[in-house]
């Protein structure tokens, strides 16, 4: 479902990607379908963020953007060369230039074995960026980058704060100047007290460097804050993409409307849009639409065949048999889906 006009830095084309699970007995393992049809086109300078519950496939999508889950099916398009299709050392080369990744727990993501001067080297001697002397200079503006002092270069991971250690993760990210940033639940992990901070690090580096961004996240306000476009996953499949200043009231699938309705707000109470039971196993997703079994506007027709995408303005795009109006309101939806249970 890709909806940018412009020239895309990093593109997924139908990408699928179906694990082997546990379960299922010995001779016959069930399938986990942990991304299905995934089509999504990310512009230099752009921010997308994607929201959606746990285990809705937002991690995978990170992974395969980056490189480092090889889908099934489907393909990812770094600057126009398919990236699968590249010798293993080339394909390397492409996601280090271009792309970096900032994970969910810098305390993980972080050799604690290593100083961080080594750790913040260790992209530039693996792709033999610059002399030795060059590779310091850069490690001392990285540190200054992401406003941590030089002195942090000689100690360890764990001698330092959780926020500062996230700090650090992000300027490995960083190291190799890549025009791609993906950011997956980057403060989760964190405090309270330091997570804005962290949010207004990347804001910052977004303007200062050109980047474009995925910003991954359960904090579907922030999302919304930081990003230009939001994407919508639902068990595993990419439901609608909408401009940032379309959700959550202009939103069309019914799924973003009771997501977004299930976040607080600073002057109002959580009133959400009731959904019927429990989100489906992704080894055995629904037929059709995947959403069908808890919306509360399901009909044959849901059941029956996947909905075909629809777009609803400039860059907004969704999936859905009985969408939202426009000028539905979240208590008439509320009244919608109790009458319906």
């Amino acid at each position: 479902m890709s909806a940018v006009a412009r020239p895309s830095l990093v593109t997924l084309g139908d990408v699928h990607v179906v694990h082997k699970a546990r379960s299922g007995g010995f001779f016959q393992r069930d399938k986990v379908y942990a991304l299905t049809g995934a089509d999504l086109s990310v512009a230099p300078g752009e921010t997308v963020g994607v929201v959606g519950e746990s285990g809705c496939g937002k991690s995978t999508l990170a992974r395969v953007l980056v490189g480092l889950q090889k889908p099934t099916a489907g393909s990812v398009t770094v600057d126009g060369e398919d990236l699968w299709r590249m010798a293993a050392g080339r394909r390397r080369t492409a996601i280090g230039r271009h792309v970096g990744m900032v994970f969910q727990d810098p305390s993980t993501a972080l050799n604690r074995r290593l100083p961080v001067r080594q750790i913040l080297r260790d992209p530039l001697d693996v792709h033999r960026i610059g002399t030795v002397r060059e590779r310091d200079e850069r490690v001392r503006e990285l540190l200054d980058l992401v406003g941590l002092p030089a002195s942090v270069a000689d100690v360890l991971p764990g001698q330092v704060s959780g926020g500062q250690r996230q700090r650090i993760a992000i300027a490995r990210a960083l190291a190799l100047r890549p025009r791609l940033l993906v950011a997956d639940e980057p403060t989760s992990a964190l405090d309270v007290s330091v997570r804005a901070q962290i949010l207004n690090l990347l804001l910052d580096l977004r303007t200062q460097l050109g980047l474009a961004m995925v910003f991954v996240s359960h904090d579907i306000q922030t999302v919304r804050r930081m990003s230009d476009r939001v994407v919508t996953m639902y068990l595993g499949r990419i439901v609608e993409t909408a401009p940032a200043a379309d959700v959550p009231a202009g939103a069309r699938h019914p799924y973003t409307r009771a997501l977004f309705s299930a976040t607080p707000g600073l002057l109002s109470p959580i009133d959400p849009i009731p959904l019927a039971g429990p989100v489906p196993s992704a080894t055995r997703p629904p037929t059709g639409c995947p959403f069908r079994t808890r919306c509360w506007k399901a009909s044959d027709e849901c059941a029956a065949e996947l909905p075909p995408v629809t777009e609803a303005g400039p860059g907004h795009l969704f999936r859905c048999h009985h969408p939202v109006p426009n000028d539905a309101t979240d208590r008439e939806l509320i009244s919608q889906a109790q009458e319906r249970s």
